[in-house]
């Protein structure tokens, strides 16, 4: 479903991932949710979105995207609550994620995941993304950008 950041739903997905990547990455929960630096407004639409996964009123997975470039969107939060996780659930947020790109007008998603989060990497080796070298990002640490992407359409 879409929401916005204020929406109650997002909540706990940004705090659990925030929570997540201190674990990984160290630091604590509030240090990553500075880390976060999309403002909100790129997440939103005409550009952006965020959609969340609900079962039983209670959010299980979501992800944004943002313009990246004119023909590409870069996804961003994605993840997945850990009772859930290995349930498919990622994927299909995955499929609607680029439905909803593709119906806006993008042709190529881009996408970077950290060096401590192998599932993540396996999810988009896994669903057609293709690993690419990084954008330059600012230096955060232990976090080692592994960036991939994915044509939506074929390219021109």
């Amino acid at each position: 479903m879409p929401a916005t950041h204020a929406d109650p739903l997002a909540q706990p997905l940004l705090a659990e991932l925030a929570l997540e990547y201190a674990q990984r990455y160290g630091g604590t929960p509030e240090r990553h949710l500075t880390w976060l630096p999309v403002p909100e407004a790129e997440l939103a639409p005409p550009d952006g979105g965020l959609l969340i996964g609900v079962i039983a009123n209670a959010p299980v997975t979501g992800g944004a995207f943002r313009r990246y470039d004119a023909d590409t969107a870069e996804l961003k939060r994605i993840w997945t609550d850990r009772a859930h996780r290995r349930r498919g659930y990622a994927r299909a947020l995955l499929a609607a994620l680029e439905a909803e790109t593709a119906a806006r007008g993008y042709r190529r998603l881009y996408l970077i995941t950290g060096s401590r989060q192998p599932e993540a990497e396996a999810l988009y080796d896994a669903t057609g993304y293709t690993r690419v070298t990084a954008d330059p990002i600012p230096d955060w640490g232990p976090f080692v950008p592994i960036a991939f992407e994915k044509w939506l359409t074929p390219r021109a």
